[in-house]
């Protein structure tokens, strides 16, 4: 179980009680990412994507993995970043984990561990936490920016994950495929809203794998190209 800790807001000089909260390690152990009681909260006026992400290595199987960065919404309206302690180089893990276990979906793996979604960051992250799970280790930002959504990549992977309340449309499918090629890639699309039936043709004759992904955090694969690649 996660510490709490006491959280002022700078903004407004209210007081918080903070837990962070735990994500499931490969190896099924709970991880929380570690809070400096002593750094200081700061308001975040910008998202960065690696400004938003911390490397916390596991105590049970000393695994280090990327995390989402820990933030707490304060009723002013600030947005704040709590500071931890032992993170590490972000780009150095990744091409750790990269030399270490590659990029082969097939490796075998435990269940996935679904994180409940309740805002369109929860849904980057689960994701992320999906690909991973897939033996994707590499994820990052991807260097082009989709028309909707927000994009991932990993090495002959890019992803693009759509928060939004509206089903995808062919042209959506059709934007992430070009980009793929354009890349040498393959590509997968996540939805939160699903798919509109011309979009789902549309990506059974392009080849793209199709996820939805319900509120409780488990993609589920909506073609058969998502079942292959989540069998």
């Amino acid at each position: 179980m996660s510490e709490s800790v006491s959280v002022r807001c700078p903004a407004c000089r209210r007081e918080h009680l903070y837990a962070a909260p735990s994500y499931p390690c490969e190896c099924g152990a709970p991880v929380h990412p570690p809070l400096d009681r002593h750094g200081t909260p700061t308001a975040v006026t910008h998202q960065v994507w690696d400004e938003a992400w911390v490397t916390v290595e596991c105590a049970v199987c000393g695994r280090g993995a990327q995390w989402p960065q820990p933030e707490l919404g304060c009723a002013c309206g600030a947005v704040l970043r709590i500071p931890v302690t032992g993170d590490t180089c972000p780009e150095e893990d990744a091409k750790t984990a990269t030399e270490t276990d590659g990029n082969s979906p097939a490796r075998p793996r435990r269940a996935f561990q679904p994180i409940t979604i309740r805002t369109a960051r929860d849904a980057v992250t689960v994701a992320a936490l999906y690909l991973r799970w897939l033996g994707y280790q590499d994820i990052r930002r991807a260097d082009q920016r989709p028309p909707s959504g927000i994009g991932l990549a990993a090495r002959g992977l890019l992803a693009q994950v759509d928060p939004t309340v509206r089903p995808a449309s062919p042209r959506d499918v059709e934007c992430l495929w070009l980009t793929a090629m354009t890349e040498s890639a393959h590509c997968v699309y996540f939805s939160l809203a699903g798919y509109t039936t011309e979009a789902r043709t549309r990506a059974d004759s392009l080849g793209v794998p199709l996820f939805v992904l319900d509120l409780t955090g488990t993609p589920q694969p909506v073609n058969g190209l998502a079942d292959e690649l989540g069998g």
